[in-house]
């Protein structure tokens, strides 16, 4: 039935086993995709959005390296939304809705039209094994298929509990059976494993809803999208509306609490802090009478409705009889009830940074496995979790991205070095290098990269060189055009800024605070270069913030500088920590289980001193 030997086989197909299979086949694996239904790759199995703070910077960052996630869902969008516009560009952030069937079908379309991709629908129940290597895995059904790598992408499938007030019963999703054997194997290997839990809100018919009594949550006038490719923006958008809970909804909501189990012990394990459950945040902020409720469509034409901020696992009659009260509610129908799922997860400090395995070679983990949560944060693992599995099998250097580099060194290197205990989001303030890592920038941060190791192809080069060339020329010519203070004066009124009194460059008054890109579009000489040039949109909001950050960026540059040297200073791989008696017992113990691979990854543990780092520095000759 299967090739001889496949290079990579990848096992579950959401978000990060889609990434994971696209980017294994296109740097040349023949790759296998192994999932339980077919029907369900690329699932949205909770919100129908992509994106979100730090979110969509991630997705952008896919996108750059030659990933799907951004043209996935570009091409499913039914609104668009740029977050935080109000600060500054770190912390713009892109997110999307979107069709939820689209979505899938999409992912489920791109795949197949994917060269050296094939699929199979059933349960992979163990993994073979030989000489400390993984060659290949064993389906429920018996047969083995043989490869070169593994990458394990389960979800909340491994022996997952579905939990709906005292009822539960196994299943990795609504309507979808656990996935059993892959745990216990691993744990005979010798793995650590533990169990997390996420919940999701009901699902509603939004015929019964009444949108008057809501407040409308429309998406931008100008919508972007999230790929650097040419793929469709929006012309026409869906709203999202807006409404709240109540001090009398809390109440009802109580009276289920003594059936919850999350409150009688029947879970005992944590879920996402930033993403708590209804019954949760009534008992966390006790003082609240109302919390936001948004009501988002599921597609274009479906009435199916997500219950954004009602996340539950409550018995069902509790949330109809709650929701009932929300206003906008008071006749609603549901399509299912909200549910809690427990499942098996690894801590991710026995990974590597390429996300392989360093008990099993050969064997990569990637998405909630490794304890995190959100669609974008598993795809961006899987992604890299292919890449390196292809590079690994070719016998070629690994790829890596720093924590200057990408929000996607960020998530994993946090993941290896600091491990997580409870579902891990990842949020722009766990960035050092923030200012570097903006969405606007992440094809000039990483598109090189990507096309390097052979993932990014050279329209992605092409866009990329040009939208490079024409803003580091814009910013010249911002260098060396001096303004008039006839014509400058009138603008620095305008928006309340002193105004001068003799000439100058314009990049000193196009870097004050109040003057925008459409004020410095005024005077003849900006407008002519811009027609001559013809330089787009991107192309001038690139150039505007290299004006106005310059010093920032300039500033955290430097600082990342100073982290690379601590980062050139390897630590040997079967290092003795036990002969540094200087070494404090916790920073032993730490650094013995995780095992970093440089100084710089070493100082970023918990528990690990100045000190200890010093101690590790003087042992090294440095």
């Amino acid at each position: 039935m299967f090739e001889k030997e496949y290079d990579v086989i990848v096992v579950g197909g959401g978000h990060a086993g889609a990434e994971a299979t696209a980017a294994a086949a296109n740097m040349g694996s023949r790759t296998l995709l192994i999932t339980m239904n077919l029907q369900t790759i690329g699932q949205m199995s909770c919100n129908p959005a992509m994106g979100g703070i730090a979110k969509g910077q991630i997705v952008r960052e896919i996108d750059a390296l030659g990933g799907y996630s951004g043209i996935i869902t570009d091409k499913s969008a039914i609104q668009f939304k740029m977050l935080n516009k109000s600060k500054g560009p770190a912390m713009w952030s892109p997110r999307a809705q979107n069709d939820r069937m689209r979505f899938a079908e999409e992912w489920r379309l791109t795949l197949e039209a994917t060269p050296n991709a094939d699929f199979y629908q059933e349960m992979v129940s163990g993994l073979l094994e030989e000489n400390g290597k993984i060659v290949g895995v064993r389906t429920s059904l018996g047969i083995d298929i043989r490869a070169k790598a593994v990458v394990l992408t389960n979800g909340t499938f491994l022996n997952g509990l579905i939990h709906i007030g005292e009822k539960q019963f196994g299943g990795g999703r609504a309507g979808e059976k656990a996935a059993t054997g892959i745990t216990e194997q691993l744990v005979d290997f010798g793995f650590d494993s533990g169990r997390m839990k996420t919940g999701t809100p009901p699902r509603v018919d939004g015929r019964s809803l009444d949108y008057s009594k809501m407040i409308p949550q429309p998406g931008d006038e100008r919508p972007e999208k999230f790929s650097y490719l040419n793929t469709p923006k929006l012309d026409v958008q869906r709203d999202c509306h807006m409404t709240h809970t109540s001090a009398l909804v809390h109440d009802l909501l109580r009276e289920g609490f003594d059936r919850s189990p999350m409150f009688n012990g029947r879970i005992k394990s944590i879920g996402p802090r930033y993403c708590p459950s209804i019954e949760d945040k009534i008992n966390r902020f006790a003082d609240k009478d109302s919390h936001q409720i948004f009501v988002e469509p599921e597609g274009w034409h479906t009435v199916e409705v997500y219950v954004n901020g009602f996340s539950t696992s409550l018995p069902e009659d509790i949330q109809f009889k709650a929701l009932r009260s929300v206003k906008g509610f008071e006749k609603v129908k549901f399509f299912r009830p909200g549910y809690a799922i427990e499942y098996d997860y690894f801590p991710p400090t026995q990974l590597k940074h390429t996300l392989e395995t360093k008990l099993v070679d050969n064997l990569y983990f990637a998405g909630q496995i490794n304890g995190t949560t959100g669609y974008e944060e598993a795809a961006s693992q899987g992604l890299m979790a292919g890449i390196n599995a292809h590079l690994k099998i070719n016998e070629e250097e690994p790829f890596i991205l720093k924590r200057d580099e990408a929000y996607i060194g960020v998530l994993i290197d946090d993941l290896i070095t600091k491990g997580t205990e409870e579902p891990y989001r990842m949020f722009t303030s766990r960035a050092e290098y923030r200012t570097l890592l903006r969405q606007d920038n992440a094809d000039l941060r990483l598109t090189p990269k990507g096309f390097k190791i052979g993932l990014a192809k050279e329209e992605r080069m092409r866009r990329m060189d040009e939208k490079l060339s024409k803003s580091n020329s814009f910013v010249e010519f911002f260098k060396k055009t001096s303004y008039r203070p006839e014509e400058i004066n009138p603008i620095l009124e305008s928006v309340g800024s002193a105004q001068v009194k003799q000439s100058d460059k314009l990049f000193r008054v196009f870097a004050r605070p109040k003057v925008t890109m459409g004020h410095m579009l005024q005077l003849e000489d900006v407008s002519d270069f811009v027609e001559k040039e013809a330089l787009n949109s991107e192309v001038l909001e690139q150039a505007e913030i290299q004006v106005k950050y310059s010093g920032y960026i300039e500033k955290e540059k430097n600082n990342a500088d100073k982290l690379h040297r601590l980062e050139n200073v390897k630590i040997p791989e079967n290092f003795d920590y036990s002969k540094l008696k200087s070494l404090s017992f916790e920073a032993r113990e730490k650094l013995e289980s995780i095992r970093p691979v440089t100084i710089s990854q070493a100082s970023r543990i918990s528990g690990v001193s100045p000190s200890d780092i010093s101690v590790l520095l003087v042992f090294l000759g440095r």
